[in-house]
């Protein structure tokens, strides 16, 4: 990686700032989704030292609506340059980015990331799905299309084809960056499927509170929250042989001698089956960029061409260590050609 300065003339910084640019910072600013926070920090650091004569980006949280909407208040010295999310910007964001002015935003897809299932490496097989985790895992299940209390306490009462275990999941805590993959591809995947989402409505709750529902989870001890990180839970697993785990991809691949991987769906997960989307408990990752704050802000363009490079962003990188799962290698390189050739949504 070679390091490059921003070059740009005093009149270019004054013609920016005449419309309103954002050209008196000179130092990168990134707000968005949590699960996206820690893979960007670490960029950030790398960068910072990289390119010494740039300031080391300053990159917040907030959740990815919370950072798109910051994203989307205007051009200009005074909003961020990059928003972090943990999906695709909608249709009615993008429209309030074009009302505020942020007419042109190139979106940057970093890899994926994937939770799994595991188990002490001795015990046998498991194959999960939505509806499984949900009728163990949630506070309340739709049964006779009624919201009741979660009765099951064994997994063979879920499932009768998973084992006589009393129900033990260490899970990832609310403030954990896979939380909100496991609320959306596993509780509520699973409730809506289940029919919970209806049995709520008819309860007389609206669409909210509805899904809200779904994915509470059971506070009798069945469940319990992770706000460590992974080597807790496998702690967790070592002290109780008949417990399930949630892990990212990598630390289980880095702990396959001591787990015991799950199916979701009857899919096994892997890199593979998680960067086509095959398996289901995974998601894009992504970033926008303010083209109009390119070449204005000291730093920028070399920022996201640092992120996409394969020494951040590929399998061997720092982020797929953290347990980002690179994108196959043909995307990724299409990922730096469209931001080259600035390509806009």
């Amino acid at each position: 990686m070679k390091k490059a300065l921003l070059t740009a003339s005093a009149a270019a910084f004054a013609i920016a700032a005449s419309v309103g640019y954002a050209s008196a910072r000179d130092q990168i600013q990134v707000a968005g989704s949590s699960t996206v926070l820690p893979y960007a920090k670490i960029v950030a650091e790398q960068f910072g030292e990289t390119f010494t004569n740039f300031k080391t980006p300053v990159v917040e949280s907030g959740g990815s609506g919370a950072g798109i909407k910051e994203f989307c208040k205007g051009v200009g010295e005074n909003t961020i340059d990059i928003a972090n999310s943990s999906r695709p910007m909608k249709k009615d964001e993008i429209k309030s980015c074009v009302d505020a002015g942020v007419k042109d935003i190139q979106e940057v897809k970093i890899g994926y990331d994937g939770i799994v299932f595991a188990t002490d490496v001795k015990g046998p097989d498991w194959a999960l799905t939505p509806e499984d985790v949900y009728k163990a895992l949630a506070a309340k299940i739709a049964v006779d299309g009624k919201l009741v209390d979660n009765p099951n306490t064994k997994w063979n009462q879920v499932n009768p084809n998973l084992p006589d275990w009393d129900i033990a999941a260490y899970i990832p805590g609310e403030k954990h960056g896979t939380r909100e993959v496991f609320e959306e591809k596993l509780l509520i995947a699973g409730c809506k499927k289940l029919g919970g989402v209806d049995a709520g409505k008819a309860s007389g709750l609206d669409d909210k509170a509805a899904e809200a529902a779904c994915k509470a989870v059971r506070k009798d001890g069945k469940a319990v929250d992770i706000d460590g990180d992974y080597s807790e839970t496998l702690a967790r697993i070592d002290s109780n042989k008949t417990g399930v785990g949630v892990f990212g991809l990598a630390f289980y691949e880095n702990n396959a001698d001591k787990l015991k991987v799950a199916t979701v769906g009857g899919i096994t997960p892997s890199v593979e089956t998680i960067a086509k989307g095959e398996y289901p408990v995974s998601r894009p990752l992504f970033f926008y960029v303010k083209k109009a704050h390119l070449g204005v802000v000291p730093g920028l363009k070399e920022y996201v061409e640092f992120f996409l490079d394969d020494q951040m962003v590929g399998p061997e990188s720092p982020l797929a260590d953290y347990g980002l799962v690179a994108a196959p290698d043909a995307e990724r390189a299409a990922q730096r050609e469209a931001f080259g050739a600035g390509k806009t949504m």
